[in-house]
Order: structure tokens, then C-alpha cells, then sequence
């Protein structure tokens, strides 16, 4: 994700205080039931217990007109351990049927986000099941944490840790990686753009389906639907991979010349962190009034003020974000940290020859002397202030780091790490200990200086190597 510049400046300024939750969820008495949350130590209520999902198949029906929502949600899943009572995340409309096996199931809804479901039967660990949830009624308008409303009439979904809850049934946790289709219906005038490859776009009368299929797995808060009257923009890399990127009836024109960059900024992420992990890519430009844009795999969701560095940092995403995933909310400088370095650093110092070391020293003396430039940490930055520090002071650590192990070093591991956590999930520490694996130096000090701590780095640390001219 990536913030418009008003809302970077307010971060950057001011910091509110969010009380934290605890570190873990409590496990349900009955060994039978599943636990409504996986214990993240920022959401611990978010994900569930008992269950490891392999495929979302969603169909929605969706009429901009009457803003009402139907859906079918059928979930593919193996039981990690018996269960006679299992929990799924949703938010959305009201539920008016659950089966699972294709039996009839009881179901309850509690909490912020609880659906609590009992099969007619219970399921045995290790065995597959499928549960489908029925609902329909009034999309509510999260204003950029799900379900959000078009000028136009249209509708999206944006919304970064949370946002898939608000129109399908999921297991909401970066933990349970899944495939995805959707299979949405709406008025014929209407267009549909989804994640991943588009496989069907027909019109039957007075009405559009659009099927979009997502083969490479991906986390509830990294899917989207916006239904809008598009206009298309269709490139092919050379590789041959499909390019589709939506322009909303009032996006900035301009956008269209930076989307056709997009073959470029591909070729250069790829340069920098492996094949392009994806069968396919593209954009969805908005013309909503939401103050971020948003990294949803394959075609990134992109706010009305936006510039060439923004596609870069949501394209870096698809790396550090998509294809590898944190474990924990509080592990989000692995996204954004990366995704700002690419962006603000590497991008201006290979493609327009910035020299960015005088960039990082003018930052360094602007603001060592101010404390609340350095009041949040870089790893485990709390709840609430995940989107934070990780965006103007991560660039600056990872300048450093490059700096302190030498660009061999550097740029040889990030790209391992990567590949060595592919389509899964990795933490900070784990990166850590993977940098540490890859050279003699002692980085004990210099990270806990960076990361751990509220105070400008000393000296040795802020200025390694070359940085000290």
C-alpha cells in the first residue's frame, strides 16, 4: 500500500497512541472447536482455527442501481483437526444459508466478524470439505476498508490489513493462502475487474457475467472486485504474459501513460527480485476519493493522486507483499519497507542516475534530531501504526543495510530470500537471520539499531561504508 502524499505527511507528523491487543487468541475449551482467531499479535480475533483452505470459488451478484449484493461463496478446505463447530470471517450482507458436504449447517453470527458454523456431521482432521455460504442484502460502504462506492455509481474493494470480509466469507489471515474465481453478474452497461486472468466476459440480454481466475494463491485482503463503466487498456509483455488495466469513467488521463509503462517496471522489478511471480498483471485506476492506493495481486487498485513512483511501489508489492507474505501484521516493514526502497531509492537511481546516497544523507541530517521521525519502530511498529514509519524510515534501513554488507551481498540475498519463501509467508526476524547467514559481519547491533529501537542509529550504523563521505 501506499499512501497519497497528504496522508504520508500526516503520518509522518502525527502519531496516535493505539492501545495493544494481546499477543494470543485464547483456544476455545472444546478440543472439537475450532479457534475464532489465530493470535496475531496486532488482530488476534482475525483467521480461524481447525481448517487450512485451498480454493475460494465466489459468485456475486451485484445491481449499482439498488446497491444490493448477492452472493455464493463455496470454500474448499481440509480439516486440520476434528471439528464439530468451525468459524469463518464475514461481515458482509445477511447470511441465508450454509451447507457443508452439501448439508444443510446451523450457523451463527457474533462478534465483529464471526460466522460460526456447525455441520450437520463433524469433520475428521486431514480430511478435505466444502462449505457454501449463501447471502444477499445492502452493500454497506466501508469508505476504503472493503466495500466502497464509486462516484459513478459503481462499486470496489480496497482496504489493507481488512477488507475481503465485507463481501465474502473467508479465513482471514496472511497464514491461509488460497486460490481464487470470482464469477460476478451485473447490469450489461456495467464492467467487472477482478485478480488474475480474465477468462470469461459475455453479455446474455440485460445482463454481463465475468469470470476472473487467480491460479497463484493469494490472501483475503489482496482480492478485489470493481464494477465501474471501464474503459481498457491491453499490453502483453514480451514474455507474452496478459496486461489488462481499467481506467474508472473519470480517471486522470495522464494515468493511461503510466500504465503503459507498466511492460517497463515489470522488466525492472524482475531485474531486481526474480521472474515476475504472476500469470498476469495490470491496474485498476480509480477516480474515488480514497487517500491510498493498494497493492491487489495482479492489478493493483491506484487513488486518483498519484505519479510514476506509486506504480512502482505497488508493483514491488507483487514481490514483497504477494508472492511472499508476512506471518504477522507486525512483520509489514518485509512489504513496505521494500516496496518504498524500490520505489523512492532504486527506481530514481537506475533508471534516472539520481545519486541516491546524497538523497539518504540530506534525510538523515533533516531529521536525526527529531524524535518523532524515530518514535516508531521499524519491526513490530504496534497496532494501529503498522502504516507508518515503515514508509519513510524504511527506505532509509535498507539504504543502509546495502551499504553496511556491500551490494553483492545485498541485492543477492533479498532475492533469495524471496525465492526461498515463494508463495508462502516470512517474518522479520526470519529475515534477519537470513541476511546474518550471508555474511562474516556481525549485523547484531546495526539491526537492533535500525529496527528495535526509538532513537536515531549511532553513527557507525547510520553512515556505513560509503555513506560516511
Amino acid at each position: 500500500m501506499r499512501l497519497s502524499g497528504r496522508m504520508c505527511a500526516a503520518v509522518a507528523c502525527v502519531f496516535v497512541a493505539v492501545p495493544c491487543l494481546p499477543a494470543n487468541a485464547e483456544p476455545p475449551a472444546d478440543p472439537f472447536v475450532g479457534a475464532p482467531g489465530l493470535g496475531d499479535p496486532y488482530y488476534p480475533l482475525d483467521g480461524n482455527g481447525g481448517y487450512d483452505v485451498r480454493h475460494y470459488d465466489i459468485g456475486i451478484d451485484y445491481d449499482p442501481p439498488s446497491r444490493r449484493l448477492a452472493g455464493t461463496a463455496t470454500i474448499a478446505a481440509t480439516a486440520t483437526q476434528a471439528l464439530r463447530v468451525f468459524n469463518l470471517d464475514f461481515a458482509g450482507p445477511e447470511v441465508r444459508m450454509v451447507s457443508v458436504n452439501h448439508l444443510p449447517a446451523a450457523f451463527d453470527r457474533n462478534g465483529e466478524h464471526e460466522l460460526t458454523v456447525t455441520p450437520m456431521l463433524p469433520l475428521l482432521p486431514g480430511v478435505p470439505f466444502t462449505v457454501t455460504v449463501d447471502y444477499a442484502g445492502p452493500a454497506v460502504n466501508t469508505e476504503g476498508e472493503g466495500w466502497t462506492f464509486a462516484p459513478s455509481g459503481g462499486a470496489f474493494v480496497a482496504g489493507e490489513p481488512h477488507s475481503a470480509t465485507s463481501w465474502y466469507p473467508l479465513n482471514d489471515t496472511p497464514l491461509d493462502k488460497a486460490t481464487f474465481t470470482l464469477n460476478a453478474t451485473v447490469p450489461a452497461e456495467w464492467e467487472v475487474v477482478s485478480n488474475g486472468v480474465r477468462t470469461e466476459n459475455v453479455v446474455r440480454g440485460d445482463q454481463r457475467t465475468v469470470r476472473w481466475a487467480s491460479a497463484a494463491p493469494v490472501l483475503g485482503y489482496l482480492t478485489t472486485v470493481a464494477i465501474d463503466k471501464f474503459d481498457y487498456l491491453e499490453q502483453r509483455r514480451a514474455d507474452g504474459t496478459p496486461l489488462i488495466s481499467a481506467f474508472a469513467p473519470n480517471a486522470d488521463s495522464r494515468h493511461r501513460e503510466l500504465e503503459q509503462r507498466l511492460p517497463e517496471i515489470l522488466d525492472f522489478s524482475e531485474q531486481l527480485y526474480g521472474p515476475y511471480p504472476f500469470e498476469a498483471a495490470g491496474g485498476i485506476y480509480l477516480d474515488a476519493d480514497i487517500t491510498f492506493s493498494l497493492e491487489t495481486q495482479t492489478r493493483p487498485l491506484y487513488a486518483p493522486r498519484i505519479d510514476l513512483q506509486t506504480v512502482v511501489h505497488e508493483i514491488a508489492h507483487q514481490w514483497w507483499g504477494n508472492w511472499v507474505s508476512v506471518r504477522n501484521w507486525s512483520d509489514i516493514c518485509l512489504n513496505e519497507c521494500f516496496a518504498s526502497y524500490t520505489a523512492d531509492y532504486l527506481w530514481p537511481e537506475r533508471t534516472e542516475g539520481k545519486n541516491v546516497d546524497d538523497d539518504y544523507r540530506r534525510t538523515i541530517r533533516k531529521y536525526r534530531d527529531s524524535q518523532k521521525f524515530w518514535d516508531i519502530p521499524l519491526e513490530n511498529p504496534g497496532a494501529g501504526k503498522e502504516f507508518t514509519s515503515v514508509y519513510y524510515r524504511g527506505p532509509l534501513f535498507l539504504h543502509a543495510l546495502r551499504k553496511q554488507i556491500g551490494e553483492e551481498v545485498f541485492f543477492a540475498t533479498v532475492r533469495d530470500f524471496l525465492a526461498a519463501h515463494a508463495y508462502g509467508n516470512a517474518s522479520m526476524p526470519e529475515f534477519r537471520a537470513f541476511v546474518q547467514a550471508r555474511t562474516p559481519m556481525d549485523l547484531t547491533g546495526f539491526f537492533h539499531a535500525w529496527l528495535n529501537t526509538t532513537a536515531p542509529p549511532p553513527e557507525e550504523y547510520l553512515f556505513p561504508g560509503a555513506l560516511r563521505s
